[in-house]
């Protein structure tokens, strides 16, 4: 029997509440630290869908779609169209990511998944996004079958450690200061070469320097991050800023308070994204600087964004003990 789909309505507030909590619970069983769920988890939830149902201008725009059969909601699709971030082309505008906090009940009929991606597609498409992109973690309820069907192939992916190692930054690696701005700057300029080569996705904006470099300005500035440099000699080879997770990338059921993510990550030895050799140990001390910052502000567990083609810093985050927790796939619109 089919599904039929509709946008989610305040009335349903109490329906879908269990289904989040029950597949978010589904999460923190593959990895308790990282995906802890909250002690108020059924309240949050709710307060997150009524802010999302109701909310007349929202800062971003959220979409709750609900698959129906008898009168009774057997599954659930929710997207945002994604601020494209400053430093960042945008030629296509603010994708449309349909995120992790899918679900379909257990008895949902066959195709229920399939019938709620496509009217997940089909609503942003008419939202104006030419780019679709799907957050999935691992074995999730459509990873394995739905998304191949539509063409889609990972992007991003997000590598994930529990039990955070301690110590200090050796020698050759520094907290960042005001002075290595301008080499922030030169070694983003790098990065984002790499990250266009590896896919057009990332095309910079012609006024990324600058952007950057005011960026980070203030990010030198806020007390909730920690940024370090790599600088064996003279030059600066390397840098990596740590910082509080957001909700972005956990669904409201979790509890992200003890959750830390690095999401600007870059060294010299890493500018080849397809070399075989491993990183330089210098690379390896940088990131275990910034790992370690987050374990001495309290975090249990780190978030590291990759390019999921980005094969020889991939190499160094599973050497660290790292493993995809996140991935996010890609397709255009036609």
């Amino acid at each position: 029997m089919s599904v039929t789909i509709r946008d989610a309505v305040s009335a349903d507030i109490d329906t879908m509440v269990p289904l989040l909590v029950g597949d978010a619970r589904l999460r923190e069983a593959s990895d308790p630290e990282l995906w802890r769920v909250a002690t108020d988890a059924a309240d949050r939830v709710a307060r997150t869908l009524a802010d999302a149902l109701t909310s007349g201008t929202p800062h971003i725009r959220h979409k709750w779609l609900v698959a129906e059969q008898d009168g009774a909601v057997v599954g659930l699709a929710h997207s945002i169209l994604l601020p494209v971030p400053p430093i960042y082309a945008g030629e296509f505008g603010p994708p449309g990511l349909i995120m992790e906090d899918c679900v379909v009940a257990d008895d949902a009929p066959d195709g229920t998944s399939d019938a709620l991606l496509v009217a997940a597609e089909e609503d942003l498409a008419t939202a104006g996004a030419q780019i679709l992109l799907v957050s999935s973690v691992p074995d999730g309820r459509w990873e394995d079958d739905v998304l191949d069907a539509h063409s889609y192939t990972p992007l991003t992916r997000y590598y994930a450690r529990s039990g955070l190692r301690q110590g200090l930054e050796g020698e050759q690696v520094r907290p960042a200061r005001g002075a290595d701005v301008g080499d922030l700057v030169r070694l983003s300029a790098e990065h984002r070469r790499v990250l266009n080569e590896i896919d057009a996705f990332w095309k910079p904006h012609a006024e990324a320097d600058p952007r950057f470099g005011a960026w980070m300005e203030k990010s030198l500035t806020l007390e909730d991050r920690d940024m370090f440099v790599s600088a064996p000699g003279e030059g600066v080879t390397g840098y990596a800023i740590s910082q509080p997770a957001t909700p972005l990338h956990f669904p409201p059921a979790h509890e992200i308070g003890a959750i830390g993510v690095i999401d600007d990550f870059y060294h010299g030895s890493l500018s080849d994204p397809k070399a075989s050799k491993p990183a330089s140990t210098e690379a390896a001390m940088l990131f275990q600087a910034a790992e370690a910052a987050r374990t001495a502000r309290g975090n249990d567990a780190l978030l590291v964004v990759c390019p999921a083609d980005w094969t020889s810093k991939i190499a160094l985050l599973k050497a660290e003990g790292y493993r995809n927790a996140i991935t996010w796939f890609k397709k255009s619109m036609p």
